[in-house]
């Protein structure tokens, strides 16, 4: 864990007198040692340093240093002048770190290693981690076992496979999940991974103690035991119990006994349930040391008087219905719909009516362009009528001395249904609610005008195109719509 030295700017009287000892981290602070500083050099926090190891030398970073590391040893219960302590060699040199990373980078292929050679030997134990010593020297092997194993055989392949000294190393349960790390069930990462050392054993007695119900799932921690946070509130808890009275389980009313559900120590109410109802019914200490004399004395109340508990908790008010959708009518959204529907139905229809139109005779022209052209060269879109050089449509006699109506086009010559078996039926008119293509329309496009507008001048006036008259066929006759009027 990153350690804040506070008392590192603060002025002393005697500068003789500080502390000597280091404290250094090794593999990423999984384990820390102290060290004398021989040297009297002064060491920042976060440098590299050269220790004494194992016929050898090893680097470790500096963690602490300082006053504090005199509270760490009174902590750790080691002491100061110890002659057991190992020196500070140096600050550690490029080639020392280059050596130490070098090393480390085998740690990972060390471990695959020695886990598959201790399944070859069927041992009943998991190896969690490898430490080489910077120089390469020497390893150290982290287990965890609930036996002893016998690993004699086990040293004597790691040796020969990895050419060091063996060291075998038994650790528990919770230090091997504090070496590997993690986040627990509050949030926050894991106690023994950051500042807990003193690792004490837990039982699911601290769990009764808190009324916290026996869930093994939810009281195990990573490590697969009780969590160590369990201990934390247990003083607390045992404090405010010794106000509760003891042998207090059962009690004994008129009608039946009652039993002891939990404790609320916050409240001070002992909860207390009947076998013939299933409420749970609050009591005040006062009274269940009343009932439990009345007992002693032989004699049972008839009602076992519990308080109403007020609930301080503020009741969240569930927020109301709002249309996030906005003022958005459903029936606008199903005329267009409709609307939307009516179209595309009107557009199969005049589809379909203009298949049957050009399904007759009219030479190689396209269907959809042949009215067109025929309009633009201003020619009646009827076949069979002959157009005059340099003259546009001519309309009837009769139709030209009669009045027309308001808003009412000019239209050519009245087509009636041909009596020949063998010709090609006409166009039919098409009713005026529906809608027809610009491409399908056999009398080509039309565009609305006033009423008695004449015709563009623009139209009127562009030069005639040559085009030879068309030719009938000798065994068609000519469909009696397009014959001249008898008037």
């Amino acid at each position: 864990m990153n350690v804040h030295d506070w008392l590192m700017n603060l002025p002393f009287s005697d500068p003789e007198s500080t502390c000597r000892i280091v404290e250094l981290s090794f593999n990423n602070g999984s384990r820390k040692d102290f060290y004398r500083n021989a040297t009297l050099q002064h060491f920042e926090k976060g440098e590299y340093v050269t220790v004494e190891g194992v016929s050898g030398i090893d680097v470790g970073e500096v963690s602490l240093s300082g006053e504090l590391v005199r509270i760490q040893l009174k902590k750790k219960g080691v002491d100061e002048n110890s002659a057991q302590l190992k020196k500070i060699i140096r600050r550690s040199t490029e080639a020392d770190i280059n050596k130490f990373v070098e090393n480390k980078a085998r740690e990972k292929e060390a471990l695959v290693r020695s886990r598959a050679i201790a399944r070859t030997l069927n041992l009943d134990m998991k190896l969690a981690e490898v430490e080489i010593q910077a120089d390469g020297k020497k390893a150290t092997f982290f287990y965890t076992a609930d036996d002893r194993v016998d690993f004699r055989e086990l040293i004597r392949l790691f040796a020969g496979e990895f050419k060091v000294k063996v060291e075998m190393r038994q650790i528990g349960a919770r230090q091997e999940a504090g070496k590997v790390g993690g986040i627990g069930s509050c949030g926050r990462e894991l106690c023994c991974a950051t500042w807990l050392t003193d690792f004490k054993s837990v039982n699911t007695t601290a769990a009764r103690y808190q009324n916290l119900s026996i869930n093994q799932t939810k009281l195990s921690g990573q490590c697969g035991r009780l969590k160590c946070c369990l201990n934390y509130e247990l003083d607390t808890y045992l404090d405010a119990l010794q106000h509760f009275p003891d042998n207090a389980d059962v009690i004994h009313i008129t009608r039946s006994p009652a039993y002891l559900v939990k404790k609320d120590i916050f409240k001070n109410l002992m909860w207390y349930t009947t076998p013939d109802s299933s409420k749970h019914y609050p009591l005040t200490i006062a009274r269940v040391k009343e009932i439990l004399r009345m007992n002693a004395a032989g004699e049972k109340p008839d009602e076992l008087e519990p308080v109403e508990v007020i609930s301080n908790k503020i009741k969240e008010v569930e927020p109301e219905f709002v249309d996030v959708v906005g003022q958005i009518s459903l029936r606008s959204l199903e005329r267009n719909s409709r609307k939307r529907k009516d179209k595309d139905s009107r557009d199969q229809r005049d589809q379909r009516g203009g298949d049957r139109r050009d399904s007759g005779p009219r030479g190689n022209a396209p269907a959809g362009n042949r009215p067109q052209q025929q309009a633009r060269e201003g020619r009646p879109a009827v076949k069979g009528q002959p157009r005059q050089q340099g003259q546009g449509p001519q309309p009837p006699q009769d139709r030209a001395a009669q009045p027309q109506r308001p808003q009412q086009r000019e239209r050519g010559p009245r087509e009636r249904p041909a009596t020949n078996p063998n010709a090609a039926p006409g166009p039919q008119k098409a009713p005026q609610q529906q809608q027809q293509r610009p491409n399908q329309n056999p009398r080509g496009p039309q565009q609305p005008r006033g009423p008695q507008q004449p015709r563009p001048q623009q139209q009127q006036q562009r030069p005639p195109q040559q085009r030879p008259p068309q030719q009938q066929r000798p065994n068609q006759k000519p469909p009696e719509g397009d014959k001249p009027s008898d008037k």
